[in-house]
């Protein structure tokens, strides 16, 4: 008897503790070593970006030094420009500026995005119709020419760029939107909350759009790299404020001495490059932690 009941105590299957889902979001990405570095960087860049010009107070255009010094002549730790000014400065002060625009963009393309998914996706019939031919209208324009031709006609100041790129790179958030609110309006929660009396409103912002936001929020997280592409692009080909420094400026503005001082281009080519990919690789970490389908259980 007593070796039975060993036997049937060794064969209950042991049930682990569940995890709330946040917390297994969380060890999820955490354990994405790629992206708790790439987390790492990106937070040195951003605390870089916004308090590097307090302890650094060189002004990014002021003429410091005799132009093309190499970085770590004279104290200057990334060198001076063809205009003898700080590249250490205009780098810390361009960081500022294009993460800015990358934020202020992609907050525009995700709240755009998810306004006309949302109504597609719920509303379908004519609405789905309107709304998604809309968005393949935008979805066929090519991006960056539409965002220069913006920027020239209107003018080249921060605001105008930002809402350059915001209103050329909404299309993928809607796309995302409107296939996650066409699968989740079907679901039982959503249909016993209708038969309960909820309103449309409440039905597409309490019940199905905070259900819809994983795959939404990685797609914003990407989109921020895309905005600092588009915006390094835009400054690169002169389109941008004359009097605010970027990355994509200082790139533009050195362009033509890159073969007798390459570490004027190389350095803020490499500061865009490390926070495109850094950024890039933080939202392949939210995929894994977000989307249920690729999480090891």
């Amino acid at each position: 008897m007593a070796g039975n009941k060993a036997v049937a105590n060794t064969a209950e299957p042991v049930v682990g503790k569940a995890r709330h889902p946040v917390m297994e979001a969380v060890a999820m990405f955490f354990g994405n070593y790629a992206a708790v570095v790439a987390l790492i960087v990106l937070l040195v860049i951003i605390t870089g970006a916004v308090v590097g010009p307090i302890y650094y107070p060189t002004d990014p255009f002021e003429m410091v030094w005799a132009p093309f010094s190499p970085p770590g002549q004279e104290g200057f730790l990334l060198g001076t420009d063809y205009l003898g000014r700080d590249i250490l400065a205009a780098i810390l002060a361009g960081g500022r500026v294009s993460l800015a625009i990358g934020l202020a963009a992609a907050f525009m393309s995700v709240f755009i995005g998810i306004t006309v998914g949302a109504l597609a996706g719920f509303y379908r019939g004519w609405v789905e119709e309107i709304l998604m031919r809309f968005t393949e209208f935008f979805q066929v324009l090519p991006t960056l020419l539409f965002s220069m031709v913006i920027v020239a006609l209107f003018g080249a100041s921060l605001p105008m760029i930002t809402f350059a790129i915001g209103i050329v790179s909404w299309t993928a958030v809607a796309r995302i939107t409107r296939s996650e609110f066409l699968r989740i309006r079907e679901l039982e929660y959503v249909t016993a909350s209708r038969s309960g009396g909820a309103t449309n409103f409440k039905l597409i912002f309490s019940v199905i759009l905070p259900n819809a936001l994983p795959p939404i929020i990685v797609q914003a997280a990407l989109m921020v790299g895309s905005a600092i592409l588009f915006e390094a692009g835009l400054s690169f080909l002169g389109l941008s404020d004359p009097n605010t420094m970027s990355w994509g400026q200082i790139i533009g503005s050195n362009r033509p001495y890159i073969l007798d001082a390459s570490y004027t281009v190389t350095i803020p080519g490499l500061a865009i490059f490390i926070t495109v990919l850094a950024i890039s690789l933080v939202g392949d970490g939210l995929n894994d932690a977000l989307n249920p389908k690729l999480r090891r259980r």
